[in-house]
């Protein structure tokens, strides 16, 4: 019988593990490379330290007894995390790889247009990018690093401001030629509006804000259309169907090339942005670090 200080017999659950899966010694010699009466002894020695039996044997073949469909069960739940441990391993081994964290905004239009660069320069790294409109859990996203729009605060956390928050209304050519314009921002209100429903722990800037903000009453717009992420209020804005509230600087592709056009008479800053957050029990590793050194470069050439 097992006890607590006894070592798992580990070699003899694989063997099982086979035996069992395919309800034949014989098959589970070929599979794994061994002789038959090498995995019946294997099997009499594990049930022997068990104390049951795991198999009732039958004519041409074998079947499980109600102990040995239980520990099947565990046994190849056991057998595959060990599986993926391994993978896991061995991927980090092979090649370096960086768990980031965003936003649909950063990622769509900050990261991925200069994410070539850095690849470029490390082509060694493998880079996988979570991204979410909601806030982010950093414990689960088990995060290397982490772009987070707020106001700096992370608990448990270190934080370093990337980009300062600055918004203003931006919309197409066609729109504001139509509208002749907006000379003053309560014109905006007459125009149809493109409102991001954003999860209210990001404090995103929303319309009232701008409005209170030039010291102007907020009044509901004629038109409002309101969207569950930001890449779509930029293509929404870009087909002519709204005015949006852009962002500095993921839109300025855009608004460089004259697809959109920015409204900057009417812009806010604020205190919030988007920051930088790694973990604070440790310092990065070297191909983290040269992350962080590089979108920060980015950062500053603007």
């Amino acid at each position: 019988m097992l006890s607590k200080n006894d070592h798992l017999p580990l070699q003899a659950l694989v063997v099982f593990e086979a035996s069992a899966r395919l309800l034949s010694f014989t098959a589970a010699a070929r599979e794994l490379g061994t002789t038959q009466p090498a995995v019946s002894q294997q099997i009499r020695g594990l049930e022997k330290e068990l104390g049951v039996a795991l198999f009732e044997r039958i004519y041409r073949g074998v079947t499980l007894t109600d102990d040995g469909h239980v520990l099947l069960e565990t046994t190849q739940q056991s057998l595959g995390d060990l599986r993926k441990v391994l993978q896991k391993i061995m991927q980090n081994k092979q090649s370096p790889r960086i768990n980031f964290a965003t936003d649909f905004a950063f990622a769509s239009y900050w990261l991925m247009p200069k994410l070539a660069e850095f690849r470029r320069l490390h082509p060694e790294i493998d880079i996988r990018i979570q991204t979410s409109q909601s806030a982010i859990d950093l414990v689960s996203t088990e995060a290397d690093i982490a772009i987070l729009f707020g106001d700096g605060h992370y608990q448990g956390y270190n934080s370093e401001k990337l980009l300062s928050e600055t918004v203003y209304p931006v919309c197409s050519p066609k729109l504001l030629e139509h509208y002749a314009g907006f000379t003053t921002i309560e014109q905006l209100s007459h125009a149809p509006l493109l409102k991001l429903n954003a999860d209210l722990g990001q404090k995103w800037i929303d319309w009232e804000t701008l409005f209170t903000s030039h010291g102007r009453r907020w009044t509901p717009p004629d038109s409002l259309m309101e969207l569950d992420n930001y890449t779509l209020v930029a293509q929404a804005a870009i087909a002519g169907q709204g005015v949006a509230l852009g962002w500095s600087p993921l839109l300025d592709n855009f608004i460089d090339s004259g697809v959109l056009v920015a409204l900057k008479q009417f812009s806010v800053s604020t205190d919030h942005g988007y920051y930088i957050v790694t973990g604070s029990g440790h310092a990065p590793n070297e191909h983290v670090a040269h992350f962080l050194s590089w979108m920060k470069s980015q950062s500053a050439a603007l």
